[in-house]
């Protein structure tokens, strides 16, 4: 079996518009036979467009069908990724490495909270997948507008939230970080996982950390992307930016330690 660093390559096999500004492209091929296990629900892996890369997450892989799914959101002809995949016919090669990921829901946690923007919809769509149906989950998605919802794998224990930047005039995480902040935390053991706007981000950790004092090992959280930067240069940058928001955010009364469990 090929490690996450073997370049592969598959072809599109069909083009799917989910919303008006996200498209999902499914490819497949015979690479993707030797993918190691896909056992968490933010692998992601490093597309390749000549000499550039793009970072996006799966949102699923079929193993028996050798088939993979990549959802895009699409800004017009910016940048490289959303126009290419917006162009997108059966046919067309994606090169490509990884997966890379480091997180998947607990099925044992009390509940679970889902915090995120369109980049991060396609990991929490998985995750809610992943759950088992009596699982108690209460998810926050901000899109640019209502028009922007997507079905998704919800149960009866499925609690989702939609919030629409258009019809409040703010900017990208401001109004998904309030509806956070102000929502009743559940009890018992909870685990949450939160990503999106770097520029949410922060507030939303030391909420987490600080405020309700959720255990670290019980929080999956990080910036996938920064208004303004494309993504050469938010990873450039992010280290920075992480070690900065630790070191104001992490004292005395900083995030708990406590073990997990």
């Amino acid at each position: 079996m090929a490690d996450k660093k073997t370049l592969r390559t598959a072809r599109v096999v069909r083009t799917e518009r989910l919303s008006p500004s996200m498209v999902r492209v499914v490819v497949g091929g015979p690479d993707l036979a030797d993918m190691p296990p896909l056992e968490l629900t933010d692998h992601y892996v490093k597309l390749r467009f000549d000499d550039v890369k793009r970072t996006y997450t799966i949102r699923w892989f079929d193993r028996e069908a050798l088939e993979m799914a990549i959802d895009f959101v699409i800004h017009g002809d910016e940048g490289i990724a959303g126009p290419w995949a917006a162009r997108a016919q059966p046919g067309d090669e994606l090169h490509f490495v990884g997966p890379g990921g480091k997180w998947a829901p607990r099925p044992d946690a009390d509940a679970h909270v889902l915090v995120g923007d369109e980049s991060a919809l396609p990991a929490i769509a998985a995750a809610l997948d992943a759950l088992p149906a009596e699982a108690v989950a209460r998810v926050f998605l901000e899109v640019a507008s209502a028009a922007e919802r997507q079905a998704l794998p919800v149960t009866d224990r499925t609690e989702v939230t939609w919030i629409h930047r258009d019809e409040l005039g703010t900017a990208y995480g401001e109004a998904l970080t309030y509806a956070v902040e102000s929502c009743e935390w559940p009890n018992g053991d909870v685990e949450a996982f939160v990503h999106g706007n770097a520029d949410m981000i922060k507030p939303l950790r030391r909420h987490l950390f600080r405020d309700l004092g959720v255990p670290k090992g019980r929080v999956s959280i990080s910036g996938y992307w920064r208004t303004g930067m494309n993504e050469d240069g938010w990873q450039s940058s992010k280290a920075e930016f992480v070690a900065q928001m630790e070191a104001e955010q992490d004292g005395p009364a900083g995030p708990s330690d406590r073990p997990a469990g």
